[in-house]
């Protein structure tokens, strides 16, 4: 007698379980004890440590799973470690996310860093007779590094847009940090790089009178990449994780003076909203400059 009554509840229980919210595994279930993270930017342990400490507490404590930091000595050693799983994630500008597709087109975006104040401006002096980029024929630009995003890639697309050959039109210097000091000194009549360029000119020559000539559009934030052949639950899992905690690891990313100076004076943000899409008009501009996709 009492065995359709126990039949109908155990199939009730079946139901009112298969009804309730599945929840994901955690990264700390599917992800390795530690990741091995490093920076494009970034020259040996100290740096990193002294850049991402915080950042890496913070992650480990969401997350469950250690942030161990891996020294580079630059950009194109972060690719070879992505390639042969040396490294887990890997934070990177733009330019170097194209470059890393191009050979590994398997690797994904964990999480950008958007600055809505990001992309490329021209800079002269106010008594210049330079007006438009046009007019820098037959002038010296200084530029900053090369593959820099927003100090040589978008720089080298805006004057070809303008109808310059970069190679026989005008001569380009590329001055790394000294960008601004040689546009300062006159050494050059021109100066390409980021946005906010003109606060590192007036703190250099605070007397001085400059102008903008031309300016981008804003460009795709620096993403964290994720090696490819990560397993793609724990991916899941990570992006779930910090994503639900982005306020806190947002606080502890620009805790440390690099950061803080590198991202929260240019307003930026995490964003989990970006995908390799965002990074075509990267691959377009490396096209329009005739500049090779190469590390």
């Amino acid at each position: 007698m009492t065995t359709k009554p126990m039949t109908a509840l155990a199939f009730l229980s079946t139901i009112v379980a298969s009804a309730l919210p599945v929840h994901a595994q955690s990264a700390a279930d599917v992800c390795p004890a530690s990741l091995r993270m490093a920076d494009t930017g970034i020259e040996g342990m100290g740096g990193l440590a002294e850049a991402f400490g915080p950042f890496g507490e913070k992650f480990a404590e969401v997350s469950g799973v250690e942030l161990e930091m891996f020294g580079l000595s630059n950009r194109t050693a972060a690719g070879t470690a992505l390639q042969f799983d040396e490294v887990d994630l890997v934070f990177a500008g733009p330019s170097e996310f194209v470059l890393f597709a191009e050979r590994q087109p398997d690797i994904e975006i964990l999480f950008s860093i958007a600055r809505p104040q990001y992309g490329s401006s021209f800079y002269v002096k106010a008594d210049s007779d330079v007006q438009t980029l046009s007019d820098l024929r037959g002038k010296t630009v200084a530029l900053k590094d090369v593959g820099s995003t927003s100090g040589h890639i978008f720089p080298s697309q805006m004057l070809v847009e303008a109808g310059l050959d970069i190679d026989r039109d005008l001569e380009i210097v590329m001055a790394a940090d000294a960008q601004v000091a040689v546009l300062v000194n006159g050494d050059v009549d021109a100066m390409g790089g980021g946005n906010r360029e003109m606060d590192n000119i007036m703190q250099l020559d605070p007397e001085g009178e400059y102008r903008v000539i031309a300016e981008s559009g804003i460009l795709p934030g620096d993403p964290i990449i994720m090696r490819g052949t990560l397993d793609d639950e724990c991916k899941s899992a990570l992006r779930e994780v910090l994503s639900e905690n982005s306020d806190e690891l947002w606080t502890a990313l620009i805790e440390t003076p690099r950061n803080e100076d590198k991202f929260l004076d240019n307003d930026a943000s995490l964003s989990f909203e970006t995908t390799a899409a965002d990074y075509d008009i990267v691959r377009d501009a490396y096209a329009a400059a005739g500049i090779q996709l190469e590390q």
